[in-house]
């Protein structure tokens, strides 16, 4: 076995020992806790200091994410006037090892103060920090990886572990839907999957000039170079936006090759335009319309009209600015 292998081991061995550690009970009521953090809209405040500090800021962050309001607290910063961010009934999550970190029991009666309830994550159950908090966890470890015992090794690891299995049970009790997840990761590709729609990413109608039915083929190529995207719509009247056809540059080539030259001039937009193309909806989710342009049975479709529910145009889907938006 490799020292790396070993020292993996050796903490992962700590984590499973502090799962027999954690009394059930404890659990159950920092469960609950944040429950009611959850429902009545409260802050969750976590504080820790030096490799703890690291951690409690983790931590934060993932219950942040899961859609529970969370805030790191830097101990010392609280007592310069950042004690202002905690609010009546908040709720903290305090980080030490050894329970007895000095910048972190001074701000304790200034929390109680706010009446906020408190879960004790460290590794000595007879310390202040245990003794005054409403809830204690177990992080205590027999020793550090770390081949003198000092640095913050198997004990940080732990309280991350508890840490991350507190915010996932907390996720298994309430349920916590996927959608809800994206919701708070936007750039992520599960949240661009599932949040960005149709009509965030589409090219929208005022962009583009309309032709009529009775258009020609000059009016046509014109509107096309103009408007830079291979495609022009036709709608039916000049006050009225209802979408009746599309006319592409494969229509266009495609009607050319198959008309003699002298009667191209005679063709207008109702020879060409596809009148019942395939659209699409505006609420229509991103992701599904990508699925709708790459797998069309016939080819790939490059450009989709977008339609209000009354037929009305509202603009173009580009099949380039959904890849561009990382779908």
């Amino acid at each position: 076995m490799n020292f790396l292998s070993k020292y993996l081991i050796e903490e992962a061995s700590a984590i499973s020992s502090s799962a027999a550690n954690l009394d059930d009970r404890e659990v159950t009521k920092a469960l609950s806790l944040l429950d009611n953090c959850y429902k009545y809209k409260l802050k969750l405040i976590v504080s820790g200091v030096g490799k703890s500090g690291i951690v409690a800021r983790k931590i934060a962050a993932t219950f942040s994410s899961i859609g529970l309001t969370s805030i790191y607290l830097n101990p010392l910063d609280a007592l310069h006037g950042d004690i202002g961010i905690v609010n009546n009934n908040d709720l903290c999550l305090l980080l030490s090892n050894s329970g007895e970190t000095s910048e972190l029991i001074e701000i304790i009666p200034h929390l109680k103060s706010r009446e906020t309830k408190c879960i004790a994550l460290t590794g000595n159950i007879n310390s202040t920090l245990a003794k005054n908090a409403d809830v204690f966890l177990c992080t205590k470890v027999e020793k550090e990886i770390c081949p003198l015992n000092l640095a913050p090794t198997t004990s940080t690891t732990v309280s991350m572990a508890i840490g991350d299995a507190l915010a996932s049970a907390w996720m298994d009790r309430n349920n916590v839907s996927t959608e809800e997840f994206a919701f708070n990761h936007p750039a992520g590709s599960l949240g661009r999957k599932l949040t960005i729609t149709v009509e965030d990413v589409m090219l929208k109608r005022e962009r583009f000039s309309s032709l009529k039915e009775e258009s020609s083929v000059i009016d046509i190529i014109s509107q096309m170079t103009l408007d830079s995207i291979g495609c022009c719509w036709i709608q039916k009247s000049e006050k009225d936006f209802t979408f009746v056809g599309i006319i592409t540059d494969g229509d266009l080539r495609r009607t050319l090759e198959k008309t003699e030259a002298k009667f191209w001039d005679k063709l207008k937009a109702k020879d060409l335009m596809t009148n019942n193309p395939i659209t699409i909806k505006p609420d229509i989710m991103a992701i599904d319309a990508l699925n709708l342009m790459e797998k069309n049975h016939k080819k790939p479709i490059n450009v989709i009209p977008v339609l209000s529910q009354k037929k009305e145009f509202l603009g173009f889907l580009r099949l380039h600015d959904l890849i561009q938006r990382g779908l």
